[in-house]
This record gives structure tokens, sequence and C-alpha cells, in this order.
């Protein structure tokens, strides 16, 4: 038992030295300039990456724009199409539709037959174009293509021409040319546009898989010349004002799209003659080749050679009008005495036969056999809707023309801040 008691006292002396010490270690305050020193060991340490390993790819899709001065065979070589497949594809009929600016698709196999063409694509108009590896051949095709039709609605100032404005909004020249239609008998495009005019268009954008292709139709249009607003809506094959009121007029302003106007109607000195004559007509200055359109509906009277005009074309309208063309490079296909034609018909090109001092088109608005200057007279309106299509033509409209009161509304300067 003594033993035992004995034991016991040891073991608590131990312990009170342990707790002991350490108690008084922990009651040390470190002194100010005291420093404690910890040994620093940099580990490093590899970490096992994952054993994964992508495949190798077997075949390549590659995308070119055929742009102009390109080769066709420049272009087959940026895909990555072999020699062989590239010789096939270039004796192809089909290869012929292939234009400037279309984008051209291919896959093509990669490895041990790097090159080879599995399949290439392209759209020419309306019509997609693929050539697509059957057995060891390559089989051409043309499927008319899934396009889709989005509406774009834009807005600009005119500042110089209307073009310019188109231009500057990204709106397509085929729609400026059918503004040009739209307005043509309101508003004389060759001399009446100023700075600060403004114009709202709403359009049809044909694409295909998302991606714009090119415009359709307007649908429906306003244009706002030194504070006169004028709107059109297009309803079955014409335009009319928002009333009913058609705004296709019996005759066109100008049978040029565009040019611009060299001698004016009325006493000039004759380039030939050098001396003061009549000019009974508006010479228009445009290139040679310019397509001239009819006027007007109407039958041919003349088409052939007469003295100083040259080429000339003469038509004959419903009543006492007629008009002429003169200076013609040629006459469009079919164009001959009888024959008729529809407003806005191409009849012929300008050109600079006859006595001419530079490609133009001389042309002639006579009434009664007299002649009267193209660019004043009032020119007969073509018939408005009928009372019975008014209440559908309204309906239809109303959806267009909300859309143009939502630009209708933006002053002036915001939308010249879009163009800076």
């Amino acid at each position: 038992m003594k033993d035992h008691a004995r034991l016991k006292r040891a073991a608590a002396l131990a312990a009170f030295a342990v707790f002991g010490t350490v108690a008084a270690f922990a009651s040390i305050a470190p002194s100010g300039d005291a420093t404690l020193l910890v040994a620093k060991t940099a580990v490093s340490e590899t970490l096992a990456a994952p054993a994964v390993l992508l495949p190798a790819p077997t075949t390549y899709v590659r995308e070119a724009r055929f742009a102009q001065g390109d080769t066709i065979g420049s272009l087959l070589a940026r895909l990555g199409i072999a020699d062989a497949d590239a010789r096939l594809i270039l004796k192809a009929r089909e290869t012929r539709l292939l234009r400037p600016g279309s984008t051209v698709t291919a896959q093509t196999r990669a490895g041990e037959l790097e090159g080879e063409l599995v399949w290439l694509q392209f759209l020419s108009r309306d019509t997609v174009v693929r050539f697509e590896r059957v057995a060891d051949k390559l089989v051409a095709s043309e499927q008319r293509a899934p396009l889709a039709v989005q509406q774009e609605l834009k807005s600009a100032v005119v500042h110089s021409s209307l073009f310019a404005a188109t231009d500057e909004a990204g709106i397509p020249d085929g729609v400026a040319l059918q503004l040009a239609d739209i307005f043509g008998g309101e508003i004389d495009f060759h001399r009446e546009l100023r700075s600060g005019d403004r114009f709202t268009v709403l359009y049809e954008m044909l694409t295909l898989e998302g991606r714009p292709l090119r415009a359709g139709r307007v649908l429906a249009a306003e244009f706002v010349r030194q504070g006169r607003t004028l709107r059109a809506v297009r309803y079955g094959e014409g335009y009319y004002a928002p009333g009913g009121k058609n705004l296709r007029k019996a005759f066109l302003r100008s049978p040029l799209e565009f040019s611009r106007v060299s001698s004016g109607f009325g006493l000039r000195m004759h380039p030939f003659m050098k001396s003061w004559r009549a000019h009974q007509g508006i010479d228009y200055a445009a290139r040679a080749g310019t397509r001239v359109r009819a006027a007007s509906d109407g039958v041919v009277e003349f088409a052939g050679r007469r003295g100083g005009y040259g080429n000339v074309i003469v038509l004959r309208h419903q009543g006492q009008y007629s008009t002429l063309y003169g200076h013609l490079s040629g006459f469009a296909h079919g164009i001959r005495a009888g024959a008729r034609v529809v407003q806005g018909d191409t009849i012929g090109t300008v050109g600079q036969t006859g006595w001419a001092t530079g490609p133009h088109l001389h042309y002639e608005f006579h009434v009664g056999g007299v002649a009267r200057n193209p660019l004043s007279i009032a020119l007969p309106a073509a018939a408005p809707l009928e009372l019975h299509e008014l209440n559908a033509f309204r309906a239809y409209s109303a959806p267009l023309v909300a859309q143009l009161d939502l630009f209708a509304r933006i002053p002036v300067a915001s939308l010249d801040s879009n163009f800076e």
C-alpha cells in the first residue's frame, strides 16, 4: 500500500512539473525586440493530369466569300479542296451560277484523305447549288432556297441625294429605286430634294437561315419634303395614300431612274447649228447603256432612225398624249411599231446617235401634237381605289401606317445623330 501511494505521488509531481512548465512559458511576455524565426520549407507536389485525349478531326468545314476579282480556282484553294476535286467543280455547268459576293461553304476530309470534298454549296439568287460526294463521284444539284421574309423599318435624312441617304442608313439600293418609283409622280428626285428632307420605309428583307440576302418589296413609306408629308402603302400591285388615293400617275415624271438635266425645255443655243432654237424636250445626261423606261402605258408608233434624233421611239398613249425618246443606242427586244408597252417597261438604252455631243436621252412630252414641258405640266393621276375596296384597304393599311408613326414622332435632329 505504501509503495502504491508513493507511485501516485510521483505521477502527480511529474504532471505538475510538465503543466507548470507550460504555464510558465505561456506567462512569459515576449520582449519588444524579440524575433520569432520559423523555418520555411518549399514542398512541390506533382498532380497527375487526367489522361483525356481528343480525337483528331476527320473533316473540316470552311466558309469563304467569292470576292470581286477572285477566281473560282483561288476560292476553292482557300476552302482547302484537293486539286482533283477542284478540277471537277471547275468543269461543272453549275459553277457558272457563282457570282461575286456569294458565300461558299465546303466540308473536306482530314488525315490521309486531306482535302477530299464531302460537300460544297452556295446560293445563287433563289437557288441552292450543291456538290456532294456519292461513292467516288461529285453529284451536283439545284434546289429552290427555303427563303424567309422579315420586315425592316428604317428612317433617314437627306443631305445631298436619295442614294447617299439610303447608303448612310444601310438601306439597300433596290429599296431606294422603289422609293423613287413610288413617289416619282409627286417628287422630282432630280431637282426637288432638299437637305433636311426625311423619309421612313418599311420593306421586306429576304433571309436564308437567318442571313440577310436581299431586299424585297416596299410595304409602306413616308416622305417629308419641305414640311409636306406623303405616305404610301402597297396594296395589290399598286401604292396608295392612306385615304385610298392612287400614288401612281398616268405618266412617270422622268423616263430615267436617276440622272441630271443637261438641257431644259425652251430656247437654247443649238450645239450644232450654233443659233438660238426652241428645244422641245428635256435632255438627261446619263451613261451610255442606261435603261430608258416607257413613261406610261401605250403603243409603239415609231421605232427607228430619224434625222438628228438618231435612234428614236415614239409612243402613243391614251387620249391625246404621246412621248418621244431620242439618241438611243438601241431598242429593247420586241420594240417595234404596233407593240404594246406598260409604264416602266424598258424600251431602249441611252446612247449618242444622231446630233448628240455626248451620251444622253432627249425626251419630249406632247399633248394634242404640241410639245409641253414634262417637268412642269400637271400629270394626270391614275384611278383611285373603288369605294367598295376602301374598308378592306383601311383595315390592311392600319398596322403598316402605325409603324410609320413610330418614326414620325422622332425629331429630325435625333435622326441626324444616328449617322454621325
